[in-house]
């Protein structure tokens, strides 16, 4: 599997892309992101549905925010990325064009072209910058890979029938089997 299609590149050329262009910035490489299917943004509004009423429902202060909403990785220009899903809870981050340094919680949505960046590019610069907690939601594989970069300790490996603790609630599981993945797969 290799990276999605990249060449040499700032933030400029992020705000200049065409309408329904969409890429990520890491340290002056532009990646391009391809258009998410349908089954992968089911699941990033049912996932991200379940995680805004959590918070609701127990009066949080979070914020869920999902794709393409940015998040510009250490508050700077150099990396630029468009996480599925993602949890802030220092309001102070955030403004109009996007969360300025790591949010608490990152869930991406695994797709075939983004399983490398997914898996190795991102895991270390969302570890490298701050977050606390990191989900890898993969289609294919049918799992949950939980990374709780907060105490480095070894991921957590779920599948698409189990409960899934969110590490930094400790009240909070989100019950995949309740999410009928399979069926959305159709």
């Amino acid at each position: 599997m290799s990276l999605p299609k990249q060449k040499v590149g700032t933030i400029e050329d992020i705000y200049d892309l065409a309408d329904g262009e969409r890429a990520e910035l890491v340290d002056g490489k532009l990646f391009d992101i391809a258009p998410p299917t349908r089954t992968h943004q089911r699941i990033v509004l049912s996932l991200s549905r379940k995680i805004a009423d959590y918070i609701d429902q127990n009066s949080g202060t979070c914020e869920v925010n999902v794709s393409p909403f940015a998040v510009y990785l250490n508050a700077d220009d150099k990396r630029y990325l468009e996480p599925d899903i993602f949890v802030v809870c220092d309001q102070d981050k955030l403004d109009e064009k996007g969360c300025h340094g790591a949010p608490d919680w990152v869930i991406e949505v695994v797709s075939p072209g983004s399983r490398e960046m997914d898996y190795y590019i991102k895991l270390a610069l969302y570890k490298e910058s701050g977050v606390r907690l990191y989900w890898l939601v993969d289609i294919e594989r049918k799992t949950i890979v939980v990374y709780d970069l907060e105490h480095e300790s070894i991921p957590a490996l779920y599948h698409f029938v189990d409960s899934v603790p969110v590490g930094i609630y400790s009240d909070f599981k989100i019950d995949f089997s309740s999410m009928d993945l399979a069926k959305m797969n159709e």
